[in-house]
């Protein structure tokens, strides 16, 4: 079965809504990994859950057991606090097919080498073709910062940069659910 695996702990919140509506409008299995609670994706389960409650009440499910079985797919999984926790929950559980989306290229790195397809949140696939490269542009640049040569500035996320990790990610998505069906 096809699972989505966010690295929540680094997915800005304007991202995480457009992987909730993807995963609602398809009914997708989704993990957001973090090590604190995320109210909007807590907001977002309970929502949809409801949502599929109401649909099999409409299609003549009655009995209360069997509508409390009827829940959202959206997962959110608290891990302990820590550099690689939410990382290695990640790796540990990810099986094809599946897509990650990350902001961290150490994990993309490990992902790609069990089969994942990873997503960065600007729009930017991970494959094995170019993991090694990315891997070690991200070396050198953290070497360079440990000599004081170059800071790293983050800047806060663009619109146009929001509309192509969207736009990735649908594409993605669609592609990876044609091939899996």
């Amino acid at each position: 079965m096809f699972t989505l695996y966010v690295d929540a702990d680094s997915c800005p919140r304007n991202l995480r809504q457009i992987i909730l509506k993807a995963v609602i409008r398809r009914n997708l299995t989704v993990y957001f990994v973090a090590d604190r609670v995320l109210k909007d994706v807590e907001q977002a389960y309970q929502q949809h859950t409801n949502a599929l409650r109401s649909e099999a009440k409409k299609q003549g499910i009655e009995d209360q057991i069997a509508l409390r079985d009827v829940k959202s797919p959206i997962n959110q999984v608290q891990v302990e606090k820590g550099d690689d926790s939410a990382d290695d929950w990640i790796v540990d559980h990810a099986v094809p097919p599946a897509l990650a989306i990350t902001h961290d290229i150490p994990l993309a790195g490990r992902l790609v080498e069990k089969g994942i397809t990873v997503l960065d949140d600007r729009g930017n696939t991970y494959t094995e073709e170019n993991m090694a490269e990315r891997l070690s542009i991200r070396n050198a640049m953290t070497e360079f910062r440990e000599l004081g040569i170059f800071s790293e500035q983050h800047s806060r996320m663009s619109g146009k940069q929001t509309k192509a990790f969207s736009d990735s990610f649908d594409a993605l998505l669609t592609s990876m659910l044609k091939q899996n069906t």
